[in-house]
């Protein structure tokens, strides 16, 4: 199948080198990309640039009514939307429904959240003056979207950019770019204004650099590694810019003697083996009291074991593979360096390099000590690392032993301890007893894992310059 079509300015443009797309579960070609090139990506800018001064000035009704009509047609495209996932990313097909959804639900969403941002009233204390505070679109948006969750990640972006008038250009991963294009064709399909939305995906280093180092942009936001924010922050110090980064973390997830083990266990390998354990959020140092450590292991064995590994989407797989046999390379190399240093596996750890499909085993290990690579690095991938603690400062003091600050997870029965230890948590989610993740929940990250919000009405306050007017009486 050749793919040619990067929506740009309403229109399919054409540029550029041709780029396979490959099934990582099977390893086959599913699909041939004209990505995007200088000359794709500044056109892109012009046209975003020119929209400013149409799809800016909008009436707040007018865009929601616009985003009704493209998550309508989401909805009717919803079994094409998750084969175009299914296919480049190799995710179960259960697995595509949470990515579709979420862009679906970001779409109606922030139509109906961004009426709240209507011009207001301040008092005066001296009562000599009318003060309005009034919202208005920061500008053109580019916006890097990795590819784990290629819908997911470009929803979070595309909902509140559109809510607020902001022409956005979407740069979805040379990995995993086609449901993005079929939200561009759709785009086109209802006649969205010339402007207001542009996706382009092409790997070349250039591409992005224009892009970042325009002055067109008033904001960039990314989800991806810590590097890639500081390149692109770097790249975009040619004018001020506001940005919106979701990135990496090394994700404690710690388990209490008093904590209840078989919910502590479905919620961790659910999060470890969900997409392959390839979700920024998913627990990196699992961190079980000694006390309970060997009952702990013998039920995340038992919910191990029953992973089926596959491809397909008429099978009853409930795993599929890495994103590419380079991410299983890197995956085995941490876990074969934990056993070299002393760390113990239970299940899994072991690859065929002759196989097909980029898939890895569920693994276990335990031992992890945080001088282990494993330990300091996100590991990105279906590997349960468990780490050993007696004491509750001493926990503590381990989770927040990183310069990343995403998400958290703590269990215990013990009410009072979960709250202390959230509360001394330096991460921007603490999730207790559980998990839980919804476009209405602000999605935060501190320290290195970001800046900004994705998710809820926070993430909207990023995409609006608050402005004031004063008018004497």
């Amino acid at each position: 199948m050749l793919i040619q079509d990067m929506y740009v300015q309403g229109n399919s443009y054409q540029s550029g080198d041709m780029n396979d797309v490959i099934n990582p579960a099977t390893d086959e070609v599913i699909a041939t990309i004209q990505v995007a090139d200088d000359t794709t990506a500044r056109l892109a800018l012009d046209s975003a640039k020119q929209a400013e001064q149409t799809w800016g000035k909008t009436s707040i009704a007018e865009r929601a009514q616009w985003m009704l009509r493209l998550r309508d047609v989401c909805i009717k495209n919803e079994e094409a939307l998750r084969t175009c996932v299914h296919l480049e990313t190799g995710k179960t097909w259960a697995d595509t429904q949470e990515d579709y959804q979420l862009l679906v639900d970001s779409l109606g969403f922030y139509a109906e959240e961004v009426k709240r941002y209507q011009p207001q009233q301040l008092a005066d204390l001296e009562g000599t003056s009318v003060h309005t505070l009034n919202y208005r679109p920061v500008g053109v948006v580019i916006a890097y979207l990795s590819w784990n969750f290629p819908l997911l990640n470009l929803g979070y972006k595309l909902g509140p950019a559109m809510a607020a008038g902001c022409p956005i250009i979407l740069k979805p991963s040379v990995q995993s770019p086609l449901s993005a294009y079929l939200v561009g064709d759709l785009c086109r399909q209802i006649g969205l204004p010339e402007g207001a939305v542009a996706i382009i995906s092409g790997g070349a280093r250039s591409v992005s650099n224009l892009l970042s180092s325009s002055p067109i942009p008033a904001m960039i936001t990314l989800i991806g590694s810590i590097a890639t924010g500081v390149k692109i922050m770097q790249t975009a110090a040619t004018t001020i810019k506001r940005y919106s980064m979701e990135l990496g973390g090394n994700t404690p997830f710690v388990v209490f003697k008093d904590a209840d083990l078989d919910k502590a266990a479905d919620v961790l390998t659910a999060l470890k083996y969900g997409n392959c354990g390839q979700i920024c959020v998913a627990p990196n140092r699992v961190f079980v009291d000694a006390t309970v450590e060997k009952a702990f292991l013998a039920k995340v064995l038992e919910r191990t074991a029953k992973v089926k590994i596959g491809f397909g989407r008429y099978t009853d797989a409930t795993m599929g593979p890495l994103i590419n046999k380079s991410a299983r390379e890197d995956i085995h190399g941490l876990v074969m360096n934990a056993v070299s240093s002393g760390a113990t596996i239970h299940a899994g750890g072991e690859i065929d390099s002759n196989s097909v499909g980029s898939f890895y085993p569920p693994t276990v290990i335990s031992g992890v000590t945080e001088t282990m690579d494993i330990y300091q690095h996100e590991i990105f991938g279906p590997v349960i690392s468990m780490v050993s603690f007696t004491e509750e400062e001493e926990v503590i003091q381990m989770a927040n032993d990183t310069d990343t600050g995403l998400a958290s997870y703590i269990f215990s029965e013990d009410l009072a301890k979960a709250q202390r230890a959230a509360a001394a948590f330096e991460f921007g989610e603490v999730h207790i007893n559980g998990v839980k993740y919804a476009i209405n929940l602000p999605h935060v990250g501190i320290k290195q894992s970001g800046i900004g919000c994705d998710c809820s009405t926070y993430a909207l306050d990023d995409y609006f310059y608050l402005t004031r007017t004063t008018r004497a009486l």
